[in-house]
């Protein structure tokens, strides 16, 4: 992939705008479209039968690993300077910001990807619930929560590089991560197959992982040929969310990376998703209670995004993928309080 000739035309932080906007935008249309979200996955895996929705985020999480896997194999991918591997990280940190965010999935009714997607669909709710999470993942990044998100990402940290790779773990190379992430592929076919879901559904699920992939592919070939230090990275929505907040709020003249054309371009994708669907339409809260119980979900997804370093997509997929240590960590803590807090909701309403 040569992007010499783009960068050169445009510049390098409109290339990588340009990138994350098209990327996006097929990332929030095949979302849509496929019903994409991880909260779901998790109430199905909870009160059965086990069947689409799981099979849809299956897909999605074995295609991520797959691809990437196989880009890094090929040659076309390196992600040794990713900073969920070659930075120092906080296990403390992945395991309550996993356990928060997992708890704030359900009360809001979805993680920060599905929000924006629902939020482009017409869905108030979202929109308000996702601008609470940006705020709050703001301040947790450098505003009145910062103290508290650094005194707990100090009580246990853990050595950037080979001690943050699974892989380097378990002695294994990059094509045991290739074949792990074709029997994740494989599950998700089985259970799309026992829930006879169609072949379109399947496809758009497992093209939402691919574009985790292609993330990671587009970032790091841009950083190859950039002159500028540009940093390899794949889709993730709590650093973008707070980003676009604080781009909005700025004065004009901020530069553009990957992140500011991401976020427009998957609320762009639901969109036209919502509309091939018929799906648009404008929805509010039903009373004061929910509304609530939205805005705390959204919090305490902004902070234990910040925390983990990632959010059910930036940790649960894209790092996953990479199989950083801590993303994996975080992506067992999303999916136990996303299940506790579920069961804890349930039974509060029986």
């Amino acid at each position: 992939m040569n992007l010499l000739t783009l960068m050169e035309t445009v510049g390098e932080s409109q290339t990588l705008a340009l990138g994350g906007l098209l990327i996006g935008l097929c990332f929030g249309y095949l979302a849509q479209r496929s019903r994409f979200c991880l909260r779901s996955a998790v109430i199905e895996t909870c009160h059965g039968p086990l069947g689409g929705k799981l099979a849809i985020w299956l897909l999605a999480f074995g295609a991520a690993i797959t691809l990437t896997q196989l880009f890094i194999l090929a040659g076309l991918l390196d992600v040794r300077s990713a900073r969920q591997l070659a930075t120092r990280g906080t296990l403390s940190g992945a395991l309550v910001g996993g356990l928060l965010f997992g708890s704030g999935m359900i009360l809001a009714r979805g993680c920060a990807s599905r929000l924006l997607i629902l939020a482009g669909t017409g869905n108030l709710r979202s929109l308000l619930s996702g601008l609470v999470f940006a705020v709050v993942a703001q301040a947790s990044l450098g505003g009145v929560l910062a103290p508290l998100r650094l005194a707990i990402s100090d009580w246990w940290t853990i050595d950037g590089g080979d001690a943050r790779d699974l892989l380097v773990w378990f002695h294994a190379s990059h094509g045991i991560g290739l074949a792990f992430g074709l029997a994740w592929l494989a599950g998700g076919l089985a259970f799309a197959w026992r829930a006879r879901l169609g072949p379109w559904p399947a496809l758009a699920g497992a093209a939402c992982g691919a574009m985790v992939a292609c993330a990671w592919l587009f970032n790091y070939q841009v950083s190859a040929q950039a002159f500028e230090l540009v940093p390899v990275k794949s889709l993730s929505f709590t650093g973008p969310a707070a980003d676009m907040l604080m781009l909005v709020l700025s004065p004009p003249g901020k530069p553009w990376n990957f992140d500011i054309g991401l976020v427009p371009g998957v609320a762009l994708g639901a969109f036209l998703g919502g509309l091939k669907g018929r799906e648009l339409k404008l929805e509010g809260f039903k009373d004061g209670l929910s509304m609530r119980r939205y805005l705390v979900g959204a919090a305490c997804m902004g902070l234990g995004g910040m925390l983990a370093g990632g959010c059910a997509v930036g940790a649960g997929v894209s790092g996953a993928a990479v199989f950083a240590l801590t993303a994996w960590i975080t992506l067992f803590a999303i999916w136990g309080a996303a299940a506790a807090t579920d069961y804890l909701m349930d039974r509060q309403t029986t």
